[in-house]
């Protein structure tokens, strides 16, 4: 019988905590406040979120994760502490940290821990130390695919086990964005900006265009690409079986700082991988689709396998923009949900809409639902009729094929037009 694995998503938003959910994230990692590595991030929970946060995930059978995982100075110590005295009351599953500040409280309180990427596990010796606070450990992005396997093998020869008694579990990062710097410890934006990633606050200058000058005499080397610290995304879809074959238990997905529509669309795609595997049905033809449907939301090109495949690096962007298959223009909004027709009323105030389009509906309870209008309906001279299209301005009704709510917001899925020279962001946040 396969083991239990953790399709991980990231929640920056109550609408992304949604769409995790309802794609069947097994878990989701959310921040409070400024102790987070996305702390600079808009849409962030606050502290008053944290029941109502673990009580969705809860709802859906999912485990509930809170990031604690900046650098921590003396001063901050006590507010840290009192967070995860909250956090343990709230029944949040565990924390994930780096700091050893942070790990050595969260396991005096009974409060599980997580040890993350920052820690930079890369050998059989950390996984023993950080083996007595913790019982999931984040390995280091630079591995490779058989040095995870013979940590996983040590922990199962040794019988390494955690806190709560069972073996230890290894956690990898499957999906997203990637930092030039190891384990994602840069100190770049400190330097440019006194803003330091390491307190959740990057300004991300590594994705920005440079150009390499001589400072005495200006003479300017010629490079094929501007943006030399900007890697492409990380992506493991091709290598899903490999990974858990190897060993790993938890597959996380980076993101906090990216739509509802990204996480809903990654989390499904990583949930349909692992079933596969775990039903000894996954295939490479499999992996090539859902590589493609990985494309149409935010990435900045991938690089399949990462590390893990031990490759060289030869990831870089090319640009600091999306790659998406599609953009998403905002169309109109939910004015009103017919439950027992399953057809909701949407009030086109930004663009018109017709037959055969893709819309996506999102919000906060909503998430990220994806459909195809099949039929619009319009109120014509008091008649309620089907059109093939609705001008911008009017009202109309679609199907669709869940709950959706008032004030819900409509977007119109169009295809991107992408070549070598002209790669522009539409608008989405990146990460």
């Amino acid at each position: 019988m396969k083991r239990e694995i953790e399709v991980m998503a990231p929640a920056g938003s109550r609408a992304a905590l949604s769409a995790a959910l309802r794609a069947g994230a097994d878990s989701v990692y959310f921040g409070v406040g400024k102790f987070n590595m996305r702390a600079r991030a808009a849409a962030n929970f606050v502290r008053a979120d944290l029941r109502r946060v673990v009580r969705c995930c809860h709802a859906c059978g999912a485990s509930a994760y809170l990031t604690l995982n900046v650098v921590m100075y003396d001063d901050e110590l006590e507010e840290m502490r009192e967070l995860c005295r909250e956090a343990l009351r709230a029944g949040v599953d565990a924390v994930i940290a780096s700091d050893i500040s942070v790990i050595e409280y969260a396991h005096s309180i009974g409060l599980p821990v997580h040890v993350s990427v920052q820690a930079n596990v890369c050998n059989c010796a950390a996984v023993r130390f950080f083996a007595q606070y913790a019982d999931v450990m984040v390995l280091a992005r630079e591995l490779r695919l058989p040095q995870i396997r013979r940590i996983v093998e040590t922990v199962r020869r040794e019988g390494i086990t955690g806190p709560s008694g069972g073996l230890v579990r290894m956690e990898v990062f499957a999906h997203g964005a990637l930092c030039v710097a190891i384990s994602g410890k840069c100190f770049m934006s400190l330097a440019a900006y006194n803003s330091s990633a390491n307190r959740g606050a990057c300004y991300q200058v590594c994705r920005r265009a440079y150009r390499v000058s001589d400072a005495e005499t200006g003479f300017e080397l010629e490079i094929d690409n501007q943006y030399v610290m900007s890697p492409r995304d990380i992506c493991t879809i091709r290598v899903v079986d490999q990974l858990l074959d190897a060993g790993i238990s938890v597959l996380k997905i980076e993101g906090r700082g990216r739509s509802e529509d990204y996480v809903s669309t990654v989390t499904a795609v990583y949930r349909e991988a692992v079933d596969a595997w775990r039903r000894g049905i996954f295939s490479e033809e499999a992996a090539l689709e859902w590589e493609n449907r990985l494309r149409r939301v935010y990435n900045r090109g991938f690089w399949q396998g990462g590390y893990y495949l031990g490759e060289p690096w030869e990831a870089w962007s090319g640009g600091s923009d999306s790659r998406a298959f599609e953009r998403r223009l905002h169309a109109a909004r939910v004015t009103r949900y017919y439950a027992r027709q399953n057809v909701a009323e949407l009030c086109l105030e930004a663009s018109g809409l017709a037959c055969g389009q893709t819309i996506l509906i999102c919000g906060p309870s909503t998430g990220a639902l994806r459909t195809e209008i099949a039929e619009l309906r319009q109120d014509v001279d008091g008649q309620t009729l089907s059109v093939s299209s609705a001008p911008k301005g009017s009202t109309v009704c679609v199907a669709v094929p869940r709950r959706v709510r008032r004030n819900d917001r409509v977007y119109l899925a169009q295809p991107r037009r992408l070549d070598r020279e002209n790669r522009s962001a539409d608008g989405e946040e990146g990460a």
